[in-house]
């Protein structure tokens, strides 16, 4: 419990802190974003020609590349969790918001800074707890169980970088939400709306 109490006054400290520095933070959460999706990108397509040259490899050769399955699943995390704080700035998840868009104006607003607020008190608790296990997967120097014996830390380790900088992001809407005038939005008038269907 001392634990969480201590990472709820960091994440609060650094509440603080993104308000007083508010552009320089934005700038670089959204050149960080940039480059995570760039590397989710690349990612995914590397598991798209690594699929494919398995399959080649087994029905064409008949000679399967060790550890696809492994490799394939270890990449996953990587792909979604370096590209979902981008997602967030983008207003690209799906979203149950019927209700919330049915309240009147004041309350919707309300209703939206609460729930970005617990969400990043939960994805601080998410990333601090996800870096602890992808530490622990380092100093074990865990592997999966067939060769090629892949590493598993830098799984773990994207799912902390994604919740972490998730957290930051919505904290950044937050303030949007609270004072528009004062926190204006990064976000370009190109990418609003960008992966919505209306």
């Amino acid at each position: 419990m001392g634990e969480l109490l201590v990472l709820i006054l960091i994440v609060v400290a650094l509440m603080v802190a993104i308000v007083a520095l508010y552009s320089p933070f934005c700038w670089v959460l959204r050149w960080l974003e940039q480059i995570m999706l760039v590397g989710s990108v690349l990612v995914v397509l590397f598991v798209m020609g690594f699929v494919c040259a398995e399959v080649f490899m087994r029905y064409v050769f008949n000679a399967p590349i060790p550890g696809h399955l492994e490799g394939s699943e270890l990449l996953m995390p990587i792909i979604v969790f370096l590209a979902i704080s981008y997602t967030q700035r983008v207003r690209g998840h799906v979203g149950m918001d019927l209700f919330v868009d049915a309240l009147p104006p004041a309350l919707n607003r309300v209703a939206t800074v609460v729930t970005l607020l617990i969400s990043v008190f939960v994805c601080a608790i998410l990333c601090w707890f996800c870096f602890k296990a992808a530490r622990q997967l380092w100093e074990y120097d865990d592997v999966t169980m067939t060769p090629p014996y892949f590493k598993t830390w830098p799984s773990a380790a994207s799912i902390a970088i994604g919740y972490g900088l998730l957290a930051g992001r919505m904290f950044v809407q937050v303030l949007g939400e609270i004072d528009p005038r004062r926190f204006a939005g990064d976000l370009d008038e190109s990418e609003r709306g960008l992966h919505r269907a209306e």
